[in-house]
């Protein structure tokens, strides 16, 4: 790599390395090791193509995803780590950062951290990356209906781990406001 190729790298490395973290992270199950080697991992293959990169960021991205596709595709055992329980007072919602957004990160940590791999990177990248089910589709190498039926169960088992996550979510039928139907007449 020359010295502007070198430089390149460097700023880039810069700028993104945390947004990029937070995706390693979230995607290794809230293991902040296991993000940061799962980043260093991906920015060591991008340096070594960095010349023919076109979309640093989207390709540093798709190694990430490949990769922790690969690990969970692994037949060895996996670690399995220990997570706190659940806090006891639901999460506030609301736009502040404050105490119960921090209490909802935990929660949403833990929670996803007890998901498998496979579930946690469909999720990531349906919700956190805001990707399509077509993208997700490609990127995990199966088909749309997988990655449909994966988020159904992967949300159902993030339901049953974190119920303090349900306050978030739509409330129910019968308190949704009803539709009106009636007509509506429209002048020309």
């Amino acid at each position: 790599m020359d010295a502007e190729a070198q430089e390149n790298f460097r700023d880039f490395v810069e700028s993104r390395s945390s947004a990029l973290l937070k995706t390693a992270v979230l995607l290794s199950g809230g293991d902040r090791h296991a993000g940061e080697d799962l980043l260093q991992n991906a920015l060591i293959k991008a340096a070594g193509r960095w010349h023919r990169i076109e979309e640093p960021e989207a390709y540093v991205r798709q190694i990430l995803y490949r990769q922790q596709v690969s690990r969970w595709r692994l037949k060895w055992p996996r670690r399995e780590l220990s997570v706190p329980e659940p806090l006891e007072n639901p999460a506030r919602h609301g736009t502040d950062d404050g105490p119960g957004a921090a209490d909802l990160r935990i929660v949403m940590r833990a929670a996803l951290a007890r998901l498998t791999a496979r579930q946690r990177t469909v999720l990531v990248l349906r919700y956190f990356e805001d990707l399509p089910e077509a993208d997700v589709a490609r990127i995990l190498g199966c088909s749309v209906g997988t990655v449909r039926s994966t988020t159904h169960r992967s949300l159902a088992r993030l339901r049953e781990l974190a119920p303090e996550l349900a306050a978030l979510g739509p409330a129910d039928a019968e308190h949704q406001p009803s539709r009106d139907y009636s007509t509506v007449e429209v002048r020309p």
